[in-house]
């Protein structure tokens, strides 16, 4: 029997060849960027808060091709602190107060490490078992804490064949895609295809815009997307006798009403629409209601932000980013549905290759087909360690810790006669501006118009978020401009809400003096 020859040359290559994924240099280049991370965080506040570089700033200093041979991770890291980070917003930092949080933590940043480190695809329950059963489970755990009803939450037997159950989602935006489309295709099979242009999808001027987003992707026609304005009377939440109103008249006109997005903390003002009422509307015509409880959600836990859930149980579907407030990391949507055949339906795929006895006995869930994607991570991992990491007591008094400094917050705007606060404060976010009397007493009386009074609180987040010490965000609403102070960043405490505060004043101060000269 002859032996195997072999080309020295081919040899040559395969043992000069690196190895992507050699244990120990994975334990060494690990330690350094925990350490890296670690001294980023415990210096994270000598950093500006909002970026204050120019667009197209990287171009300028990053090679404009690849290297050919390889470069020491401690480079790559030098190369991190003196060009990315410059262009970084710290969304982590406690002096950041914009948007809405991305709440970070260290068992969010672990379960995430040990997420991708593993590294599967779990698209069906046979290319990773624990993947799917893992997220089933802590689905149900957190709808449990939130104390959804039973028709949301898996019964138990694990197949998730009929009835309620949850899925992790990337975001918002893909929950509601996925809900529309269930939604749709569950009406078209009671009215006919040809009757997809009918289809009517209704928000109120505060719903999220991804909605309308979501809407032109799942097909409905931009003419049938219906805005229903809210008023201040009401903070901003959708009147029920309006969203009435609206629907009657589409049935007058041989539309038929398909979908309405309910919101619990609205982005502009955290506003809380009723579900009870809104739900017994649904009901009533046959729409599929979803609750977007995005940022909101998350305090829901709390017993005392319990009332904002009451009538959930007559709603489709309900969704919240565990990124925002429950210190899950970037990506994480939870969202659960009363009727997962709805779902799947809409959404599921059997091509041959993933076709396994499990999936075909019906003895188990396959997520691919409860979302848009085929692949899809294991986020569960970082779920499970925050929850088991923190426990629900400790989650509870941190969302009130924040909720608390938010109390704060009003107290020392309320203490300065020169603000106003624009909206009640219902979680952790305060909506404040510059009174116009101030404005116009102080400035001059041409700024007695909205529009002025609009531009000079704009000049005032320009100039803090210009300064590198805060960032803030602003929303207008009804024509008026207001300023945003979301409190949820992980590091955060009460003395940067009253270092906040102090800044706020003296951007104030240094704006209205100027303008009185």
């Amino acid at each position: 029997m002859g032996s195997l020859n072999i080309n020295p040359e081919l040899d040559d290559q395969i043992f000069n060849t690196i190895n992507p994924l050699d244990p120990e240099e994975f334990r060494r280049q690990g330690h350094k960027i925990v350490n890296f991370l670690a001294d980023y965080y415990q210096n994270i506040e000598q950093y500006p808060v909002c970026s204050q570089v120019k667009p197209g700033y990287l171009q300028k200093i990053i090679p404009n091709s690849a290297p050919n041979n390889p470069e020491l991770l401690e480079k790559i890291l030098q190369d991190v602190k003196r060009d990315i980070i410059p262009g970084i917003t710290h969304w982590q930092s406690p002096n950041f107060f914009a948007y809405f949080p991305s709440s970070g933590s260290t068992a969010g940043f672990l379960g995430e490490m040990l997420s991708v480190g593993f590294n599967v695809v779990g698209f069906n329950w046979i290319s990773s078992p624990a993947a799917t059963e893992l997220e089933s489970i802590v689905i149900n755990w957190f709808g449990k804490m939130l104390n959804l009803p039973n028709c949301f939450l898996f019964s138990g037997d694990g197949d998730g064949c009929g009835g309620g159950g949850g899925v992790l989602q990337g975001t918002t935006c893909e929950a509601m895609l996925c809900t529309i489309v269930a939604a749709r295709d569950q009406m078209l099979r009671k009215i006919g295809r040809e009757n997809f242009g009918k289809l009517v999808v209704y928000a109120s001027d505060q719903t999220h815009f991804s909605l309308n987003k979501a809407a032109h992707i799942a097909g409905i026609d931009s003419e049938n997307f219906r805005v229903i304005p809210t008023t201040k009377a009401d903070e901003y939440a959708l009147c029920p006798k309006s969203l009435r109103l609206a629907i009657l008249n589409d049935i007058k006109e041989g539309k038929v009403p398909l979908f309405l997005c309910a919101t619990i903390g609205t982005t502009s003002t955290t506003s809380v629409d009723p579900l009870r009422p809104l739900c017994e509307i649904g009901k009533e015509f046959g729409i599929w209601i979803h609750v977007d409880a995005a940022y909101a959600g998350s305090a829901c836990i709390c017993p005392e932000f319990q009332l904002f859930l009451d009538g959930v149980e007559n709603a489709n579907s309900f969704s919240l980013n565990a990124h925002k407030w429950f210190f899950s990391t970037l990506d994480c949507c939870c969202l659960w549905v009363k009727d997962s055949i709805a779902l799947t339906k809409a959404l599921s795929t059997n091509p041959e290759c993933l076709r396994n006895k499990a999936s075909e006995l019906n003895q188990v869930i396959d997520y691919k087909d409860w979302q848009i994607s085929l692949s899809r991570r294991f986020r569960a991992l970082k779920l499970w360690l925050v929850l088991r990491s923190y426990g629900v007591t400790n989650l509870r008094n941190l969302i009130t810790s924040h909720v608390n400094m938010a109390k704060h917050f009003e107290g020392l705007i309320a203490m300065d006669t020169r603000f106003e606060i624009f909206v009640p404060r219902k979680f952790a976010m305060v909506c404040f501006r510059i009174s116009p009397s101030i404005i116009i007493s102080q400035v001059s009386t041409k700024f007695g118009h909205e529009e002025e009074v609009n531009k000079f609180n704009a000049k005032l987040v320009e100039s803090i978020n210009s300064s590198g010490k805060l960032y803030l965000t602003h929303g207008v609403v009804g024509g008026t401009y207001f300023i945003r102070f979301a409190i949820g960043a992980s590091l955060t405490h009460y003395r940067h809400v009253d270092i906040a505060w102090k800044v706020i004043q003296d951007h104030a101060n240094a704006l209205l003096n100027q303008s009185s000269v």
